[in-house]
């Protein structure tokens, strides 16, 4: 285990909340491999959010109780599953499930970019946020993720997240939508960067590291095997351990 310095985080604090409890969050950062140095997805939030204002940040948000309810093409790779119900209170695989299906939503929600398959899927679908995306004929397919990062916003925020970033090839990009980003919209602007240049941007800390760790899982082969790190709070510092 190994301690982050905290002034780099609690730079982005604003005063200090007590009470607050992290929210179950995902995040999905797209890789585009065409060129030589792998290149990532980010948008750039919008000005008048209240929350990381300005920042440019990969496509993700909380989870929705429609996630758990959501079918999906092709269920997570039993390496993701059990990386994801590590120091948790998760009851069932729909819990775990249900947080590579937000990263996909929130993602569609945000660029308009579909990650699913054609495939059938028996049983009923939830009404609500997911009835955009099946209007596009296809089905969310967390299989094609890959869990690489965990991190809870330490104590003191007026929002706090434990957020699972996932990773996924563009390739895995099955529609889009026209007109999702714009000057009016959570994000309005988006741009693909090698993850040197990504990393120049402004970017909340957490996501720096997140690039940091994803240079180094690429550089590793993407194994399912390779262990996952996790930010946390203990005993006051911030820490970056391992979930293997």
């Amino acid at each position: 285990m190994a301690t982050v310095p905290r002034h780099l985080v609690d730079g982005e604090r604003v005063g200090y909340h007590t009470g607050v409890e992290p929210k179950d969050a995902a995040t999905l950062i797209i890789i585009d491999r065409a060129k030589d140095e792998p290149n990532v997805l980010l948008g750039r939030r919008h000005a008048r959010h209240v929350f990381l204002p300005g920042k440019f940040v990969f496509p993700g948000g909380r989870v929705d109780a429609s996630d758990r309810a959501m079918r999906a093409a092709l269920p997570l790779h039993p390496d993701v599953e059990r990386k994801l119900l590590v120091n948790t209170k998760f009851q069932s695989v729909n819990d775990v499930q249900a947080l590579a299906l937000a990263a996909i939503r929130e993602t569609f929600e945000e660029t308009g970019i579909v990650i699913g398959s054609r495939a059938a899927v028996k049983g009923s679908v939830p009404s609500g946020p997911w009835s955009k995306f099946l209007q596009t004929g296809f089905y969310p397919d967390p299989s094609l993720l890959q869990f690489i990062a965990r991190a809870i916003t330490p104590p003191g925020f007026a929002k706090r997240f434990d957020a699972r970033f996932f990773c996924v090839d563009s390739g895995a990009i099955v529609h889009r939508l026209e007109n999702i980003v714009h000057p009016d919209a959570e994000l309005v602007e988006l741009t693909w960067l090698p993850i040197t240049e990504a990393s120049k941007l402004d970017l909340p800390v957490i996501t720096g590291f997140v690039l940091e760790e994803l240079q180094s899982f690429l550089r590793a082969g993407q194994g399912s095997d390779l262990p996952v790190p996790f930010y946390n709070t203990r005993s006051g510092d911030f820490t970056r351990e391992l979930i293997d």
